[in-house]
């Protein structure tokens, strides 16, 4: 005889539930849902930021797929991206796994491995604008005074060098970020395991590659995903280092959509680069998380 499983009811949502969700819902639909709709609306649209807009239909969508210097934004968004994940993503795993170690000298440390978290961006823009300026920069003064001063550089007058050198200082920005990250992840790996390693006789290289890397496996897709996405926004500090240049150097997408939509005053323009970027980013975090497997996670500390 078998027993009869009851179905599951759903509880409708009762009213004071709705109520409670009401003022985020609203939040949400005021500063997201409307102004994406409004700038859906503007992209069809001619229109300089003051005078009436005038409807000119898909004109600005065919001139995004054009436009030469938009897709020499792309090209530099992409390199960006790729670039700042290859600086960030080693030192970060690396200096997490140090900083999740229990001795004190370790704690030490990681608070001026933490400092640059504590900056605004605007004020880390004025300080490495000031270190690297060609004359009187502490990176080329340095060099002179060591006899270097075939090294000494125009650091972000060079078209050649600022896009890398700038992508380094938005590295140095957020490798204390993913390094808590890191850091946590690896806390919270079981300490049984590396003493059974230790009774294997397994070394330090060997328990990081056969248990700290595989263990923190969710834990760099999490950072990735943060910092694949977050090149979409870059903004700032590229702003007052170098204000896109020189030339286009440095002109990556989200600058290109600011100085197009308010310095040029081709709002309608600078609406369809700006919906590309939410769309790019919402694509690339929906397709990491598919491609990794991460939305099928399970317990990695099964059988333990």
């Amino acid at each position: 005889m078998t027993a009869r499983v009851a179905p599951i009811r759903r509880r409708p949502a009762s009213w004071p539930a709705l109520l409670w969700t009401a003022p985020a819902l609203c939040f949400y639909a005021l500063f997201a849902l409307f102004p994406l709709l409004v700038a859906v609306y503007l992209s069809f649209t001619n229109w300089n930021g003051i005078a009436q807009a005038v409807w000119i239909g898909p004109a600005n969508w065919l001139h995004f797929f054009s436009d030469p210097l938009t897709l020499h934004a792309i090209g530099l968004t992409v390199e960006m991206m790729i670039l700042t994940w290859v600086l960030q993503t080693p030192l970060s795993l690396l200096l997490g796994v140090f900083m999740a170690g229990q001795q004190r000298y370790r704690a030490v440390l990681s608070v001026f491995y933490f400092l640059p978290l504590l900056f605004s961006t605007v004020a880390i823009g004025i300080t490495w604008v000031s270190i690297l300026d060609p004359n009187f920069g502490l990176i080329n003064v340095a060099l002179r005074a060591l006899g270097l001063s075939s090294w000494a550089r125009g650091w972000l007058g060079d078209p050649g060098l600022a896009f890398y050198v700038v992508a380094i200082v938005i590295a140095w920005q957020f490798i204390p970020f993913h390094s808590l990250l890191y850091m946590t992840g690896a806390r919270q790996i079981p300490r049984e395991l590396y003493d059974v390693a230790e009774i294997d006789g397994a070394g330090r290289l060997r328990k990081f590659f056969s248990i700290t890397l595989p263990q923190l496996k969710y834990t760099i897709i999490t950072s990735s995903i943060f910092m694949l996405t977050g090149s979409l926004t870059y903004f700032d500090l590229i702003w007052v280092m170098t204000g896109g240049g020189p030339g286009y150097a440095t002109r990556i997408l989200p600058l290109h959509m600011y100085i197009t939509a308010f310095m040029n005053e081709q709002v309608g323009y600078g609406s369809v680069i700006a919906l590309v970027l939410a769309i790019s980013g919402i694509a690339l975090s929906l397709l990491l998380l598919r491609v990794t497997g991460f939305l099928r996670m399970s317990s990695q500390l099964e059988g333990l």
